[in-house]
């Protein structure tokens, strides 16, 4: 699966201002240390952001996905040709486990989510560290915004 819908009117504000797949491309490699994707290719328009090339892994992959979907004016992320190197490594394949993405509503705390997910609120922690590129801080999250919960190790 490869196209992922998000809240066009919710997200941070980076669209108009210019050139539009300079601002997101911009705005991934600025999440992560180091290069998150290699030959990374964004491409805006009608509120569908495409993205292309490699990235390290799975959970880099779903984190770039997200930094592209929580802009305001973004309706949908084509991940089609985002791929990881371990997927070509080992199935020379774009199939990928499908990610738990959950959308925040109004009222919603992390660990709430977590205890929805986990049965364990106290395990919020794992979510804000698989979301560091998309939530700077566990206390500031907002509606309509979407993360990963990733599964329990």
């Amino acid at each position: 699966m490869g196209l992922f819908s998000f809240f066009k009117d919710k997200g941070k504000k980076l669209l108009g201002g210019g050139n539009d797949d300079e601002a997101i491309k911009n705005e991934i490699e600025n999440s992560f240390d180091g290069e998150p994707v290699q030959g990374l290719v964004v491409s805006v328009e009608d509120g569908v952001v495409t993205l292309a090339g490699l990235a390290s892994d799975n959970a880099t992959r779903e984190k770039v996905i997200l930094i592209a979907g929580n802009v305001e004016g973004v309706e949908s992320v084509n991940a089609d040709q985002l791929i990881t190197a371990q997927t070509v490594a080992e199935t020379n394949e774009r199939d990928f486990p499908e990610p738990r993405f959950y959308t925040i509503k109004d009222g919603d705390t992390l660990w709430a989510i977590a205890q929805e997910y986990y049965n364990d609120g106290n395990k919020y922690t794992q979510i804000v560290e698989a979301n560091l590129e998309v939530i700077k801080d566990a206390d500031k999250i907002y509606a309509g915004q979407t993360i990963r919960v990733p599964e329990l190790a």
